[in-house]
């Protein structure tokens, strides 16, 4: 059995240089762009972590598919702070997972995307 339930996504994108500016801007980090059959901007991730990428792709964003929660760990407000500036909205402010496992938010990215944000701080 796989030790993790997801192996990689990716979030699609009409605008790469925009969504990457976007991710850029909110988690105040680069991202590494390369092909991969498509045009792609990851998402750092340890070697052996869950990594991901915005991915070209002109189909429908995903506002009401899958979710995809980011982990921005001990930086949550910091980073829904950034959110309007960068071109985002917030749809869901920061709330408290009980048991004191973390917090969450949602946001919509510049491509039309509902993305969640992951604290365990």
């Amino acid at each position: 059995m796989p030790n993790h339930a997801l192996s990689w996504f990716e979030i699609p994108v009409t605008d790469l240089d925009r969504a990457t500016a976007f991710y850029e801007a909110i988690l105040q980090t680069a991202l590494e762009r390369m092909e991969i059959g498509t045009p792609v901007a990851v998402f750092p991730h340890d070697e052996d972590g869950v990594g991901g990428a915005l991915s070209l792709d002109e189909s429908k964003p995903s506002r009401d598919g899958a979710l995809v929660y980011l982990d921005v760990d001990g930086r949550l407000t910091e980073v829904l702070d950034r959110v309007a500036d960068a071109g985002g909205e917030v749809l869901m402010p920061a709330k408290e997972i009980s048991g004191d496992m973390g917090s969450y938010a949602y946001i919509l990215d510049t491509e039309g995307n509902r993305v969640g944000l992951f604290s365990n701080s």
